[in-house]
């Protein structure tokens, strides 16, 4: 395993995969149109974001403000520089994923005994087996897979979530030959001791895959868990335009990491990840004005504030 990172060597370069249009919108009480929906993705590429989720090939029924990715996915203007993923959970999700054109899918089970049969209706152990097969299924029509472990920090509904379980996911991962593989904070309860210990455990199995970091926001301890992941090597992590989102299936579950506040500190801290943080701001402040609600990140706020002088207050 790679020695961990330290703040007088830092990495380069971070990843952020921008998921406002699945994780930031499924659980909004406003349905967006779209059309709404393409504009955001414009948004975010002009701000120089590369990475984007578009949303869940799952059962309307299920999360309604996801039912038209399939149609949001066929207006795309494919760019080579850009990659689109959406959520995919059961073969019926996958085929409908590649009879669409999907080359990437991100999937994931809980390692909550509880929180799996909420969310997907299903034990671990089912769980399990359902995405090993998933995995296998994808694999074989060429389809990018990332795969991810839910409430690996803990749980709200049964707490503590032992380790030896969320890395017992992380090796079947590796078995079945997945492309990256991501560490989910769902319920926003880790810490950033927590991560780093977490992270380097689950490296030493996941080898040379890259491992990538879903963190909420949920207890304002986001960006400190980021960082602590980065420490910890990892360079890929999930954010959101104006911290939105949260599970449908956690009561009054927190949104994610803003991706313009993340995209503002490692700026700071000399990382590169070619997002463009006041363009981000554009976006979150458009989603403001939608929604008729602030929303939790801090930086379109403070770009809002302008001194005297006319230049942000910010440093």
């Amino acid at each position: 395993m790679p020695a961990a990172i330290s703040l007088e060597n830092l990495p380069e370069r971070i990843i952020l995969e921008d998921v406002t249009l699945r994780d930031g919108l499924q659980s909004e009480a406003r349905s967006f149109s779209t059309d709404e929906k393409l504009t955001i993705v414009h948004h975010l590429i002009d701000a120089g974001v590369r990475r984007i989720q578009v949303g869940s090939f799952v059962h309307p029924r299920a999360v309604p403000r996801m039912a038209d990715t399939e149609a949001l996915f066929r207006k795309l203007l494919q760019n080579p520089d850009v990659s689109y993923s959406v959520l995919v959970l059961n073969r019926e999700g996958l085929e409908r994923a590649v009879a669409t054109g999907v080359r990437s899918i991100y999937t994931a089970i809980s390692a909550s005994e509880t929180h799996s049969r909420r969310n997907s209706r299903c034990s671990v152990s089912e769980a399990k087996e359902q995405i090993g097969r998933l995995i296998e299924q994808a694999k074989g029509k060429g389809v990018v897979v990332r795969a991810g472990v839910m409430m690996a920090f803990g749980c709200v509904y049964e707490g503590r979530i032992a380790p030896a379980g969320v890395l017992e996911i992380v090796r079947l991962y590796r078995k079945a030959g997945v492309d990256e593989i991501d560490l989910a904070d769902t319920s926003g309860v880790a810490n950033p001791k927590q991560v780093f210990a977490l992270v380097n455990e689950a490296k030493n199995i996941a080898g040379d895959i890259p491992l990538s970091l879903h963190l909420h926001d949920a207890r304002g301890m986001g960006l400190a868990n980021m960082l602590s992941g980065i420490l910890a090597g990892t360079t890929l992590f999930d954010t959101c335009a104006g911290g939105l989102g949260g599970c449908p299936f956690i009561p009054h579950a927190a949104g994610n990491i803003a991706t313009e506040d993340a995209a503002y500190m490692l700026s700071k801290m000399g990382i590169e990840t070619g997002v463009d943080y006041a363009g981000v701001c554009d976006l979150t402040t458009l989603l403001e004005k939608i929604l008729c609600r602030p929303l939790p990140g801090k930086m379109a706020s403070i770009l809002s504030k302008m001194d005297e002088t006319g230049h942000p207050a910010i440093g």
